[in-house]
């Protein structure tokens, strides 16, 4: 697998490449200069299990803020840069664990090459990022447009150009839009390089379109062994990036820990409101992230504890009630308005038993 065979990059206190665990990565919405505001933000995240996060850096103040920034969290931070190479400078002077450049918009070789210097005084690894709307107008020209075959080749010119300045401690991310193109442009890159890669399919769009996406995206990358770190790209709230990377990751058998929750879809046997007590144990296990168990929320009884044979605990609707279930045998009935409230007393309970 590629991802066993990548170089070892420290990222504050998180480790990636060489087949460490592939980590979850985030970017703050908040006006950096925000410092309250950002490192609040950066807290939930942490929260809800994201690793490592960026924030851009767009002018001095901003740079500066990181510096506080850092004194309130706990992961490492990720300084977004573009175009100004005094601000890639400054950030990492003021405590960035990363920063994330284009060294072909960075200003020229004399001014990648003092940022460069700096990385290398503070062994900050420098991300390379190419996407599909930043190829060069010879790229573009020579493969007759996007294509995969381009995105590597401008994200390893790239990547060159901070080597050539005696610097290896790399990380490169490729994306695009086109979910297929993405896919391919990973498959080709990870024959050519064993830096590790920052997988995502950028602008994928609402939670809704831009869940389905990456799932589909990051999980073909993924199960080939591609990948060490990931981000799932979402015009909305950062928290269901990380919700939904974190799934991916355990669909896939990547990452263990924290309740897996399945449920039926509904159909005319239903007599209780499934969707909406779904929703709600949904909420409920994301506390739990200690267990490792299936928790499961079925319509009825009559194929409930069947289907849902192999799950830990779970709840099977009847009419205005519900049965308690275990490994598909019944441990007793509850009223409609207690079910909730019975199954968090039975996760406690299995949370005990593990802490024993």
């Amino acid at each position: 697998m590629h991802r066993e065979k990548t170089r070892v990059i420290h990222i504050g206190d998180r480790v990636i490449g060489g087949g460490n665990p592939v980590l979850i990565q985030s970017m703050t919405n908040t006006d950096t200069r925000d410092v309250e505001g950002t490192a609040s933000q950066i807290l939930t995240l942490e929260e809800k299990g994201c690793d490592i996060i960026r924030c851009t850096v767009p002018d001095e103040e901003a740079a500066r803020a990181l510096g506080e920034i850092k004194k309130r969290i706990h992961i490492p931070l990720v300084a977004d840069i573009h175009f100004d190479y005094r601000m890639a400078i400054l950030a990492m002077e003021n405590g960035a664990d990363k920063i994330r450049i284009n060294p072909g918009n960075i200003g020229g070789r004399e001014k990648l090459l003092a940022v460069v210097k700096t990385a290398k005084e503070r062994d900050i690894p420098i991300r390379v990022g190419v996407n599909s709307g930043s190829l060069e107008k010879d790229i573009l020209e020579r493969y007759g447009g996007v294509t995969a075959e381009g995105l590597v080749e401008s994200a390893l010119d790239k990547a060159g150009m901070i080597g050539e300045c005696g610097y290896e401690n790399i990380v490169i991310s490729i994306k695009s839009s086109d979910v297929c193109m993405c896919v391919k442009a990973h498959e080709i890159i990870a024959q050519k390089t064993l830096y590790p890669l920052h997988v995502g399919i950028t602008e994928s769009g609402t939670v809704r379109s831009g869940n389905i996406k990456s799932a589909v995206g990051l999980g073909i990358i993924l199960h080939e062994g591609i990948g060490d770190t990931i981000r799932v790209s979402l015009t909305g709230d950062p928290t269901e990036e990380v919700l939904s990377a974190k799934l991916i990751l355990k669909t896939l058998g990547l990452r263990k820990g924290g309740i897996e929750l399945v449920s039926c879809p509904t159909c005319g046997r239903t007599k209780i409101d499934l969707i909406g007590l779904a929703g709600k144990v949904e909420n409920l296990i994301g506390s739990y992230e200690d267990l490792d168990i299936k928790v499961a929320v079925m319509g009825c009884a009559v194929n409930g504890p069947g289907e849902a044979r192999e799950a830990d605990i779970g709840i099977a609707g009847g009419i205005g009630e519900a049965i308690l279930f275990s490994k598909g045998e019944i441990i007793r009935k509850v009223p409609e308005t207690q079910i909730l409230g019975a199954l968090e007393e039975e996760i406690k309970k299995i949370s005990a038993q593990n802490r024993g």
